[in-house]
C-alpha cells in the first residue's frame, strides 16, 4: 500500500475511544466516523435491536438489522462484499459481512465487521486482494498506536460552493459546514489569495461577501478553510468556490465605429455591412440578437428602408436616392437573450451607430430651377431683346453634368442660348398677328452625357412669354354680331337699318350688325363713339365706350322727329375715336335708317253734321249729296278709306258709295213726309288699319204741313243701352194742311239730358245723339226725362210740352278685362292648399249682376291641381286667388316641366244673356323643396383593399351620394370605426389609419397600418344634406369595409429557448429528435409560412477549437397552433469520440417575396465515451435485465441525472476476474445542463444518498467503475509488496516514537483523573454541579481537569490506575457515547438504553454508571461505545 494512501485519523471521544483497534480510510482523507470500526465488548454487529453501519467517503451511513441481514444474504456467496477507492476515475468498492481475513479485528468475544479497501491505480493495477496478501495485515499496529490521541480534530465538509456574481456586498455567501465530535467550540477562518472577496463569522462559520465579484473577471475562486476546536491544530482545507453567472453585462459591439459607403443604385434585399456584438456572459444570456431602433433622418419614413438579420447583417430593403437623402444614421440595439441578476429577469442591450453614406451616380434627369418660367415682350421691339433666362441643374449633384440648353417646339420667334440659358427675340413681333398673345416654348434641359442605363439625361419645362401690346390700331366697324365676327376681313362703312315711326325713347334700329373693334388690348383697345349727320339729334349711340370689342346700337333719342309723314329716310355718321392714337384716331360708319310707317291717322270728316233734304217720294237713286269725303294722310293701305252708312236700318232707304262717299236714295218710296219727315244717320269712314272716323247725316223730308199741333199719347221709351234713341212726339194740327198755321215745330226744352237728344222742329221726331249708355248715367234707376215743346207757326204760336222719359236697360256689353296681360307666379313643392297668386279683372257694365265676374280655369293640362276663387273687391272690380288644391301634392322630382301653363278665363255668368269671355295666361312654376333624405350610391359601398405599411398613401375611395332635390349640399360624416382581427375585435387600433374628408374621399391617415394587428376596418358612415327644409337630412347609416392586405413585413421570430440540449452519440440512433426551435412570423399566407433549415453544424470542442459537419442532423417543420416547430433529429451516426458541443445554426425563412430571415444558434451537448460508466451486480443478466428498469430509475432518483444504458452483459464478457460479479451495466449518467458523471462523481452521488444505495445494494450492485478490472501481474504485485514494506518500516520507527510520548501524558491524565474522583466525593452533587457546563460531559469538578460524572463513588475500589497498562480503559471518558447528529443528517433517532455485556469485565468508570444507568436519546454507532484508549 502506498504510503500516501494512509494516513492517521484521530478519533472522536464519542465514537471510537472504546475500540481496541483503530480506523482508516486508505487513500483518503476522511475523518474516522467514515468508516466503520469495531463493536464494543460484548455487542456484536447482529445483536437483535442494534444497528450496522458504515462510513464512505465522509458519509455516514446506518443500516437496520434487517437491512443488514438482507445484504449478507445477497453477498455470502461473495468473499468480499463492497469495496470503495478512488483515483480518478478508477474506484471502486467493495462490502463484507463475513468473518473473514481483515486488517485489524477486535476481540474475538465481540463480533466483527470487516472493511476492506483497495485502490487501483490509473493504469488499471489493483493489489491484491487480502486472502493473498496477508502480510498487509502489519498495517494494523500503526492504526492501534495512534488510539493514544484523546480528542479528535475538526472535519470540514465542504469542498465546492456556488455563489452569484450578482450577490451584493455583505449578503450571506455560503456556510462553511465541520464537525467536531468532541462538540468543542469551533472558530472559523479563511485565507488563501481569493479570500479578499469574503469574510467569515468566527462562530457560526456564515460566509458573507465583502468584495464584488465578477464571473467575467474570475470565474472560480479557492480559499482555504481553516476551523479550529481550541484543542488541536487548526485544520485547513481548500474550498473550490465558483462563481455563478448572471446576465451582468450587455452586448458590445466589435470593431466599431461602423461607417459604410453605399451605391444610391444598390438593389434591394443587399447587406450592406455587418456588425457584431458579443456578450460575455454565458448560455441564454450571452445569445445576442440584433434589431433596428431608428434611422435618422425622417425615422417614420425611413424605418423600413433597412433590416437587420439575426447574424448582426444589416440589409437594405427599399431603394436608395442621393437626391433625398446622401447620409444615414442607424441605430442598432443589440440586446442578450435574458438571464437572472438580484433575481429577477433582465434583458441587457447596448446600441450604436451606423452610419451609411450614400454615393451619388448619374440616375437622375437634370431639374430646372424656380419654375415656372414667365416673362413678357413688347411688340415690335428690336431682334435681340432678351426676354429671360432659364437654369436647370444635375440633380445628381455628386456628378453635376454639364447642361445644354434647345427649344423643341418649332415656328416660334425666340431662340435659346444653348449653354447660358437665355431666351432672346428672333423674329418681328406683332401681337395682334400672334395666335395668342402668350407664346408657349417647351424647353429641353439635356445632360452631355449619358446616365447610367445609357439614356439621355434631359428634361423640359414651359416656357411662357406675353406679347405685351402697343396701341398701333385705329378701332373699324364690322358688319357682323361680335360672337362671329372675322375681324381678319375687311372692315366696313355703310350700314343700313329700320324703324317704325314714332317708336318709343332708347328703341334700338333693326336690322343694324354694327360691330366695333379695335386688335389692342387694354386702355390702348379703348375708344369712343359718337354721332354726327343730319339726323343725329333724333338718335343716340350705344355705347358710348367701347374696350377692344363691342357691339354698337343706334338708338331713339326723340321719337317725335322720327315721323314717317315728315321723311321716310333719315341718315347718322358714327364716329370712332381712339383718343390714344393721336395720329390715326378715328373711323367714320354711315348708318341709312328707313323709317316704316304705322297707323297713327284716323279719318276726318270736314264736319261732324251734315244736315241734308229730299223731296219726298223722291226715286231710289236720287243724289242727295254728291260727295262727302273724310281724309286720312296715312300712306298706303293704312290711307284707303271706305264708307259705311248706321244704322242698318236707314240702309232700307238711303244708301251711300263706299269709295267716293255719295249719299242716295236707296228705297224713294219710303219718303213720305206724313209717315217720316227726317232721317238721321251716321256717315262712317274706315282706313286700312280698321280706324274708324264718323259724321252725322241729317236728311229731312220736304213737305208742307198745316196742322196745329196736339200732342199725342204719352212718351215712355224703355231701350237698351247700346241704342239710339227715336221716337216722334205725335202731334197734330188741326190747321189747314200745308198753311203755316198747320205746321208744327217741335223743340228740345233744355234740361239735365236736352242735350242728348235732337228733335226736328217741323216733324217732331227726336233722336238720341248718339247710342245710349247706362253706364254713363247718374241716376240709379237709369232714366231719362226729357221735355220736348210742339208748336205751330201761327202768330202767336201756340205750344205744348210732353215728357219723354227714357228708361235706358243695361245690357251686359262689356267683357271682363284682366289688368295684366299675362300673370306668372311660383309655389313651392309639397304645400297642399297654399295661396299661389291672384289675377285681376273689371267689367264696366252697371248692375251688378252684368258686372258680376267668375273665374275659371280653362280645361287642359295641369288645371285640375289648382283651384281659384272670386272675390268681389268693387263694383265690377274682381280677384281671382288661385290656391294648389288641398288633396295634390306636387312632387317638384316627379314634374316634368317644372311649371304649369294655365289659362284662366273671366266671363259674367249671373245675366241672362252672357258677354264675351275674357282670359288671361297664368305660369305657375312649381319650385322644389329640399324634402328628399340623401342616399350613397351602393356601387361606391364596395369593398375596398389597402395594402398595410402606408405603401398607399392619400386617396384610396370616393363616396358618392344622391338627393334628387335640386338645392341640396351633401356633406359625409364617419360615426364609428370598427377594427377587426379575424371575427374577434382588435379594440382601437385603427381608429387613426383613415379618414373620410366631407366630399366623401377616404384618405389614408397613417403609416402604422398593420394587418397583423387588424386585418378589416369598418367604417360606419352616413351622408347629410345641409339644405333639408323637410324630412330628414340623413342618410340611412351605412358601413364601408376597408380590407387590409397582408404585406410580408415580418421577419421570423425565434421563441426564446430554455431548456438545454443533450446527446449521447454511442446511444442516440438516426432519425431520433435530440432538439427543438420553435418561431411564429406575425405575416398571413404565404408570408407568415415558416420553414427551417440548418444552415451550419460545428462541433466546438473542449480545447476551444472548431469542426464544420455537415448531413449531420436535419430538421422538420410542424404547425401547432400558430407556432412553427422545428424537430431537429439525427440525420447520420454521430462519432461516439468527439468531446465538446454541437452549434447547429438554425434559419426560418417565411414564403413570400421578400424572403425574411431569422437564424439561431441551438447549442447541443455532447457526452462521450470518457463518462461511460461500468457497474457490476452479483445478480444474473436475467435478473439484471428484469430490473434494468428498477435500477435505471434508482440511479436516476439518486443521481439526479438522465441515466442513459448503452448495455448489459456478462462477467465473463469482461477482464475483470472477481468472482462474485456475475454481470455489468454500461450506463451514462447525464445532467441536463449537458455535464456529465463520472465514476468518481457517481460514487459520492450514491454514497450521499443511503437509502438509494441500500435499494441498489439490494438489487445486487456491487462495483462502480470505469468499466473492466483488470487483474495485476505478479511483477506487479511484488512491486507493490516491496513498496509496502519500506512505508511500513518508516511508519513503524514513527509510531513507536509518538507512542512514548503519549503514553506519558496518558499517565499523567489518569493520576490526575483519580484525584479528581477523590475529591468529587467530598463535593455535595448539588453544589458541584453549579459549574460551568461543558460540552460532551456532565460537569467539570472543581480542580479543572477532566470532564466525570459527579457520582459517589468508592475510593477502596481498584479502578485500575496501573503505569505500564494501556489496555485498561480509564477515567478521563464515558462510558457511555452519544453524538448528537448533525443538522443535516436525516437518519431516524433511536432510544437506546445501554448496558455492559459481561457483569465481570467492569472497567473502573463503568462500575460508575452501573450506579447510574442512564437512559439517553442518542444517535448511537454500535461499533464505537466508547472512547477509552
Amino acid at each position: 500500500m502506498h504510503r500516501s494512501d494512509i494516513r492517521r485519523s484521530r478519533l472522536s471521544s464519542d465514537s471510537c475511544s472504546s475500540s481496541r483497534g483503530s480506523c482508516l480510510a486508505p487513500g483518503t482523507h476522511l475523518p474516522c466516523q467514515a468508516l466503520p470500526c469495531a463493536s464494543p465488548r460484548g455487542t456484536t454487529p447482529t445483536s437483535r435491536g442494534a444497528s450496522r453501519s458504515w462510513g464512505i467517503r465522509g458519509a455516514q451511513v446506518q443500516v437496520t438489522e434487517g437491512q443488514s441481514k438482507a445484504l449478507e444474504q445477497d453477498s455470502k456467496k461473495a468473499s468480499a462484499g463492497m469495496i470503495f477507492g478512488g483515483a480518478g476515475t478508477h474506484s471502486q468498492l467493495w462490502w463484507s459481512t463475513g468473518p473473514v481475513q481483515s486488517w485489524w479485528t477486535r476481540r474475538q468475544r465481540s463480533g466483527s465487521v470487516k472493511m476492506q479497501v483497495q485502490r487501483q491505480h490509473p493504469q488499471g493495477h489493483s493489489h491484491r486482494r487480502p486472502g493473498r496478501m496477508a502480510w498487509r495485515s502489519l498495517v494494523l499496529l500503526p492504526f492501534l498506536l495512534a488510539t493514544v490521541s484523546g480528542n479528535t480534530v475538526p472535519f470540514i465538509n465542504t469542498t465546492i460552493v456556488h455563489v452569484p456574481e450578482d450577490l451584493q456586498l455583505g449578503q450571506f455567501a455560503f456556510q462553511l459546514v465541520a464537525y467536531d465530535i468532541d462538540k468543542d467550540p469551533l472558530t472559523y477562518q479563511i485565507g488563501g489569495t481569493d479570500a479578499l472577496y469574503f469574510s467569515v463569522n468566527s462562530s457560526s462559520g456564515e460566509v458573507t461577501l465583502k468584495n464584488s465579484l465578477d464571473r467575467e473577471v474570475q470565474a472560480r475562486l479557492t480559499i482555504t478553510a481553516i476551523v479550529s476546536d481550541g484543542v488541536n491544530d487548526p485544520v485547513s482545507r481548500k474550498i473550490t468556490v465558483i462563481v455563478d453567472d448572471r446576465n451582468d453585462n450587455a452586448p458590445i459591439f466589435q470593431n466599431l465605429p461602423y461607417v459604410a459607403n453605399v451605391s444610391e443604385n444598390t438593389s434591394p434585399h443587399t447587406i450592406v455591412y455587418a456588425v457584431y456584438a458579443i456578450d460575455i456572459d454565458t448560455g441564454n444570456a450571452s445569445r445576442v440578437s440584433y434589431s433596428i431602433e431608428e434611422v435618422i433622418p425622417d425615422n417614420t419614413t425611413n424605418f423600413q428602408l433597412f433590416y437587420i438579420l439575426p447574424n448582426g447583417s444589416v440589409v437594405l430593403s427599399g431603394s436608395l436616392d442621393y437626391a433625398k437623402n446622401t447620409f444615414y444614421q442607424i441605430k442598432i440595439l443589440a440586446k442578450d437573450g435574458g438571464g437572472l441578476l438580484n433575481d429577477v429577469w433582465v434583458v441587457q442591450n447596448s446600441s450604436t451607430y451606423l452610419s451609411v453614406i450614400v454615393t451619388d451616380v448619374p440616375n437622375l434627369d437634370p431639374r430646372f430651377l424656380n419654375e415656372p418660367y414667365s416673362g413678357s415682350v413688347p411688340e415690335n421691339c428690336d431682334l435681340g431683346t432678351s426676354v429671360l433666362t432659364v437654369q436647370a441643374i444635375d440633380q445628381d449633384t455628386g456628378v453635376n453634368d454639364k447642361i445644354i440648353y434647345i427649344i423643341t417646339n418649332a415656328s416660334v420667334p425666340f431662340v435659346i442660348n444653348d449653354t447660358t440659358g437665355i431666351i432672346t427675340v428672333s423674329e418681328p413681333l406683332d401681337r395682334e398677328q400672334l395666335p395668342s398673345e402668350q407664346v408657349l416654348l417647351q424647353v429641353t434641359a439635356r445632360e452631355e452625357h449619358d446616365d447610367i442605363y445609357g439614356n439621355v439625361a434631359q428634361t423640359s419645362t414651359m416656357v411662357t412669354i406675353t406679347v405685351t401690346d402697343v396701341n398701333d390700331n385705329k378701332p373699324q366697324f364690322y358688319n357682323c354680331s361680335v360672337s362671329s365676327c372675322n375681324f381678319s376681313a375687311s372692315p366696313q362703312n355703310n350700314f343700313t337699318g329700320s324703324i317704325i315711326e314714332h317708336s318709343s325713347t332708347r328703341l334700338p334700329v333693326s336690322n343694324l350688325n354694327i360691330a366695333a373693334h379695335d386688335p389692342d388690348k387694354g386702355i390702348n383697345g379703348t375708344f369712343e363713339l359718337s354721332l354726327q349727320g343730319p339726323n343725329a339729334n333724333a338718335f343716340s349711340v350705344f355705347p358710348t365706350e367701347i374696350v377692344g370689342t363691342g357691339e354698337v346700337q343706334i338708338l331713339v333719342q326723340n321719337s317725335s322727329l322720327v315721323d314717317y309723314e315728315i321723311s321716310h329716310v333719315m341718315m347718322v355718321q358714327i364716329i370712332a375715336n381712339d383718343t390714344g392714337n393721336p395720329t390715326d384716331c378715328c373711323s367714320t360708319a354711315t348708318v341709312t335708317i328707313n323709317l316704316i310707317d304705322s297707323n297713327d291717322h284716323i279719318p276726318e270728316f270736314p264736319q261732324s253734321t251734315y244736315n241734308l233734304s229730299v223731296m219726298e217720294n223722291s226715286p231710289s237713286g236720287t243724289v242727295i249729296s254728291p260727295n262727302i269725303t273724310a281724309y286720312d294722310p296715312d300712306s298706303g293701305v293704312l290711307g284707303q278709306i271706305t264708307y259705311q252708312l248706321l244704322p242698318e236700318t236707314i240702309l232700307t232707304t238711303f244708301m251711300v258709295n263706299a269709295t267716293t262717299g255719295a249719299l242716295l236714295v236707296y228705297n224713294g218710296s219710303l219718303l213720305d213726309r206724313e209717315t217720316r219727315s227726317i232721317y238721321y244717320a251716321n256717315l262712317q269712314a274706315k282706313d286700312g288699319g280698321n280706324q274708324v272716323g264718323t259724321t252725322v247725316l241729317e236728311i229731312t223730308v220736304l213737305d208742307a204741313n198745316d196742322n196745329a199741333p196736339i200732342i199725342i199719347g204719352s212718351y215712355f221709351i224703355s231701350v237698351d243701352e247700346g241704342q239710339n234713341v227715336s221716337t216722334q212726339i205725335q202731334a197734330i194740327d188741326n190747321d189747314e194742311s200745308g198753311s203755316p198755321n198747320s205746321k208744327l215745330g217741335f223743340r228740345i226744352l233744355q234740361g239735365p239730358y236736352s242735350n242728348n237728344f235732337t228733335i226736328n222742329a217741323d216733324t217732331g221726331e227726336m233722336h238720341s245723339i248718339e247710342p245710349l249708355d247706362c253706364e254713363a248715367l247718374e241716376d240709379e234707376s237709369a232714366q231719362m226725362v226729357v221735355t220736348v215743346m210742339v208748336y205751330d207757326h201761327g202768330e202767336p204760336p201756340l205750344n205744348n210740352t210732353v215728357n219723354v222719359t227714357i228708361t235706358v236697360g243695361d245690357l251686359n256689353d262689356n267683357i271682363p278685362v284682366f289688368l295684366n296681360q299675362s300673370y306668372e307666379f311660383s309655389v313651392f313643392e309639397s304645400s297642399p292648399g297654399s295661396f299661389v297668386g291672384e289675377v285681376n279683372a273689371t267689367d264696366a257694365d252697371r248692375t251688378e249682376i252684368n258686372s258680376r265676374i267668375s273665374f275659371q280655369f280653362e280645361r287642359g293640362s295641369g288645371s285640375s291641381n289648382f283651384l281659384i276663387r272670386s272675390s268681389r273687391l268693387g263694383p265690377g272690380n274682381y280677384s281671382g286667388q288661385l290656391s294648389v288644391d288641398p288633396d295634390v301634392y306636387l312632387d317638384y322630382d316627379t314634374l316634368q316641366p317644372k311649371f304649369f301653363t294655365l289659362t284662366v278665363l273671366a266671363e259674367n255668368t249671373a245675366a241672362d244673356n252672357p258677354g264675351d269671355k275674357a282670359n288671361v295666361s297664368v305660369i305657375v312654376h312649381i319650385l322644389d323643396v329640399n324634402d328628399e333624405p340623401p342616399t350613397i350610391l351602393p356601387d361606391s359601398l364596395q369593398d375596398v383593399s389597402v395594402a398595410e405599411n402606408g405603401t398607399q398613401q392619400g386617396l384610396i375611395h370616393t363616396l358618392n351620394g344622391f338627393d334628387p332635390d335640386t338645392n341640396h349640399s351633401l356633406v359625409f360624416e364617419e360615426l364609428a370605426v370598427a377594427c377587426f382581427k379575424g371575427d374577434s375585435s382588435a379594440g382601437d387600433v385603427c381608429w387613426d389609419w383613415f379618414v373620410l374628408t366631407p366630399n366623401g374621399s377616404v384618405l389614408v391617415n397613417s403609416s402604422d397600418i398593420d394587418y397583423e394587428v387588424c386585418d378589416s376596418v369598418l367604417l360606419t358612415l352616413r351622408v347629410e344634406d345641409l339644405f333639408t327644409e323637410m324630412g330628414s337630412r340623413y342618410s340611412q347609416n351605412e358601413t364601408l369595409r376597408i380590407i387590409i392586405i397582408d404585406v410580408n413585413d415580418n421577419v421570423p421570430v425565434f421563441e426564446a429557448i430554455s431548456e438545454t440540449f443533450v446527446i449521447v452519440p454511442e446511444v442516440t440512433l438516426v432519425d431520433v429528435q435530440v432538439a427543438t426551435v420553435k418561431a411564429t412570423d406575425a405575416d398571413s399566407g404565404l408570408g407568415g409560412t415558416i420553414t427551417f433549415s440548418i444552415v451550419r453544424v460545428v462541433l466546438v470542442e473542449d480545447s476551444g477549437a472548431s469542426q464544420p459537419f455537415e448531413n449531420l442532423f436535419r430538421v422538420s417543420t410542424t404547425l401547432d397552433n400558430g407556432t412553427y416547430i422545428g424537430s431537429i433529429r439525427v440525420a447520420s451516426n454521430l462519432d461516439e469520440s468527439l468531446k465538446g458541443q454541437y452549434q447547429l445554426t438554425v434559419e426560418a425563412k417565411d414564403g413570400e417575396e421578400p424572403v425574411h430571415r431569422a437564424q439561431t444558434v441551438l447549442t447541443i451537448f455532447t457526452v462521450d465515451q470518457s463518462y461511460r460508466i461500468r457497474l457490476q451486480f452479483v445478480s444474473t443478466v436475467e435478473e439484471l435485465q428484469k430490473n434494468s428498469e428498477i435500477i435505471r430509475l434508482t440511479l436516476a432518483s439518486v443521481t439526479k441525472t438522465a441515466v442513459h444504458m448503452v448495455g448489459i452483459g456478462r462477467v465473463e464478457d469482461t477482464r475483470d476476474t472477481r468472482a462474485n460479479a456475475k454481470s455489468v451495466m454500461d450506463a451514462y449518467f447525464v445532467y441536463s445542463n449537458g455535464t456529465a458523471l463520472d465514476a468518481s462523481e457517481l460514487n459520492a452521488a450514491i454514497l450521499s444518498d443511503p437509502v438509494g444505495l441500500a435499494e441498489l445494494v439490494n438489487l445486487g450492485l456491487f462495483v462502480i467503475g470505469p468499466g473492466e478490472v483488470i487483474q495485476p501481474t505478479k511483477e506487479t504485485e511484488l512491486i507493490g509488496i516491496i513498496a509496502g514494506l519500506a512505508a511500513f518500516l518508516l511508519l513503524f520507527i514513527l509510531i513507536m516514537t509518538l507512542v512514548l510520548v503519549l503514553t506519558t501524558r496518558s499517565y499523567k491524565r489518569k493520576l490526575n483523573a483519580m484525584k479528581a474522583l477523590k475529591v468529587a466525593t467530598t463535593f455535595n452533587p448539588a453544589t458541584a454541579q453549579q459549574g460551568a457546563g461543558i460540552p460532551g460531559t456532565n460537569q467539570y469538578n472543581a480542580e479543572g481537569a477532566n470532564p466525570m460524572l459527579n457520582q459517589p463513588l468508592d475510593p477502596s475500589h481498584d479502578l485500575g490506575f496501573h503505569e505500564d497498562s494501556i489496555s485498561v480503559t480509564s477515567m478521563n471518558s464515558l462510558d457511555e457515547n452519544t453524538v448528537n447528529a448533525p443538522a443535516d443528517d436525516k437518519f431516524e433517532v433511536e432510544q437506546v438504553k445501554m448496558k455492559p455485556t459481561d457483569p465481570t469485565d467492569k472497567e473502573a468508570l463503568v462500575a460508575a454508571l452501573d450506579l447510574k444507568e442512564p437512559t439517553k436519546t442518542a444517535y448511537l454507532n454500535t461499533t464505537f461505545t466508547t472512547t477509552d484508549l
